[in-house]
């Protein structure tokens, strides 16, 4: 059980014993901002002494009385006006230090308690272009997310839902049927919805070489519309008649076939690949959209309004009832991704956390509707993270970089241009509701104002130490030697890993992680500057080594969990 975890239960318990059974109302323990204060801090006696009716610190006073601390292990005094301050000893901590270098794939991190299986899913962009620096974000986040919750013992598969059946997918299509025709020497004005990047040029001239003029066709006439999005629409159904069914079929199938494969690529490179790809058409082949209208409707949770089938949403804490079949009898985009997360709760995932974009932000009501309109419950059994937007920056001004998408900058640029290490750990060094301003000036620069390079540089540190020993295999013996205030912080902050996992993987927080493994580094950085090793004084070269053996560990283990590589040598 981690340190923390097995200390709030003893204080929990004296609470108990000393009031009562109690609410601390809060925290029962922090981190005190300054270290002479101890490892953890309580103010839960602050917080309880009018009801208890005594004093603050005489209540500390009583609790600390109270407490059944482990010997030898946690040392515990009252401090200020009443907090509880907590130190952990020397035994315990190297005790901590040699568990994680018995264990150096698994850092010694304990399981959760309750293991769930977790889908996660994300980036799920649409096939109708690259993947951009949003969606990069969204595949580092998610990624990193997926591999916390498998450290902390969660059995977690990952996901990527392909829209493949939408009309952007039709756009898509029109859009390179137009300028294959232009490739053939047609003269081309696009229509003002459909997509102009250089992207769609490469997937027409792929047609043109693979299929010389099978698809070529007097231009279509289209009537002229004031509504860009009816106008589109309109092209594509003369596209569609011009081209004929078999023939539009192929043009969409080659263009999303090859859109998924280069999507496939950039993840890859990006060092995120998915368990499985579930396609909007093959669930709408499968008759699984039906299957939820009828146990909608079956349920009494839907009715029609002037020709449109409509989900009674509001009944389930939406802010407005959600129409599910035009009254064209076509779908709206809601209803396949319903569809979907109903096939997801019929796997039998005990939770299944989708990763959004910010622009997705009204989301998450609808689908929550849906899903307790067919009864699948607890509506926390879906959790929707909403992941907030990038922009770039070089030389102090927003970057602008030139892209083959036309309106914005590819994952696979960014990467080409930073480095994926780079580019992931910035990804998740901020906290994901937070809008990300990535500096790609510091994210190559070889300094320690670049984080990745820092943290990097840290652990090729730790291996031309261990180099220069010609350490094989490490003795753990003399480890309560190491008492130097450097020392100590990197000890605390070693043993505070597996509480940092648990933490990241509970808030979905991969920041976190990358917080940490920044202060890890810093530490490690500070104590190496200042403190002999290769030649310290008898008795303390070996703890010292196994002490920067496992700041290695970890920060080999931590940069793996977000997707980074921990080079030997830079």
């Amino acid at each position: 059980m981690l340190i923390k975890h097995r200390l709030e239960q003893r204080i929990r318990a004296a609470l108990e014993r000393v009031l009562g059974a109690v609410d601390p109302g809060g925290p029962v323990l922090e981190r005190p901002a300054d270290p002479v204060h101890g490892e953890y801090a309580s103010s839960a006696a602050l917080r309880l002494a009018r009801t208890a009716g005594l004093p603050p610190r005489g209540l500390a006073e009583r609790i600390l009385a109270a407490l059944e601390l482990p010997l030898g292990e946690i040392t515990a005094e009252v401090a200020g006006p009443g907090f509880l301050n907590f130190r952990l000893s020397p035994t315990l901590l190297a005790g901590q230090l040699r568990a994680l270098l018995a264990d150096p794939k698994g850092c010694a991190v304990s399981p959760v308690a309750h293991p769930e299986r977790i889908l996660v899913e994300f980036v799920s962009a649409n096939p109708n272009g690259p993947l951009h620096v949003g969606h990069g974000r969204g595949a580092a986040y998610g990624d990193s997310l997926a591999a916390l919750l498998a450290a902390v013992g969660h059995h977690v598969e990952r996901e990527y839902y392909l829209n493949d059946a939408g009309r952007q997918m039709d756009i898509l299509t029109l859009s390179v049927w137009l300028r294959y025709l232009e490739e053939l020497g047609v003269r081309i004005v696009l229509p003002q919805s459909a997509y102009r990047g250089d992207y769609v040029g490469d997937l027409a001239r792929g047609l043109v070489g693979r299929h010389g003029r099978r698809f070529s066709r007097p231009l279509p006439e289209v009537g002229e519309e004031s509504d860009p999005d009816r106008q589109v629409d309109a092209w594509v159904a003369a596209a569609r008649a011009a081209l004929g069914e078999k023939d539009y079929r192929k043009v969409f199938d080659e263009a999303l076939e090859a859109m998924r494969e280069e999507i496939s690529e950039d993840l890859a490179s990006f060092g995120v690949r998915f368990d499985r790809w579930t396609s909007e058409r093959e669930l709408r082949s499968a008759g699984v959209i039906e299957s939820l209208l009828d146990r909608l409707r079956a349920r009494h949770a839907v009715y029609e309004n002037e020709g449109a089938l409509w989900l009674q949403a509001t009944a389930y804490g939406d802010e407005k009832d959600r129409v599910l079949v035009r009254s064209a009898g076509t779908y709206t985009y809601f209803t396949p991704d319903l569809a979907y997360h109903v096939e997801k709760a019929d796997r039998g995932y005990d939770r299944f956390i989708d990763v959004f974009g910010a622009d997705h932000h009204g989301y998450a009501p609808r689908l929550h509707a849906g899903l307790q309109a067919l009864g699948i419950e607890p509506p926390e059994r879906l959790e929707v993270v909403l992941v907030q937007f990038v922009t770039l920056w070089r030389g102090g001004e927003r970057a602008r970089m030139s892209t083959r998408a036309g309106d914005f900058v590819t994952l696979r640029q960014l990467r080409e241009e930073v480095g994926r290490d780079a580019a992931r750990f910035f990804y998740v060094l901020r906290s994901h509701p937070q809008p990300l301003d990535f500096d790609l000036d510091l994210a190559v620069r070889q300094s320690p104002d670049n984080p990745v390079y820092y943290v990097q540089y840290a652990h090729t540190r730790v291996c031309g130490l261990l180099r220069k020993a010609g350490v094989d295999t490490l003795e753990v013996q003399g480890l309560e030697r190491l008492t130097e205030d450097a020392e100590r912080r990197l000890l605390v902050r070693l043993a505070a890993y597996a509480e940092t996992l648990h933490e990241a993987a509970a808030q979905r927080a991969p920041h976190i992680l990358a917080q940490y493994l920044r202060d890890l580094a810093g530490e490690f950085h500070n104590w190496y500057a200042h403190t002999p090793v290769l030649d310290a004084e008898d008795g303390l070269r070996v703890p010292r080594l196994a002490l920067a053996a496992g700041v290695g560990t970890v920060l080999r283990h931590g940069l793996a969990l977000i997707g980074v590589s921990a080079p030997e040598r830079m």
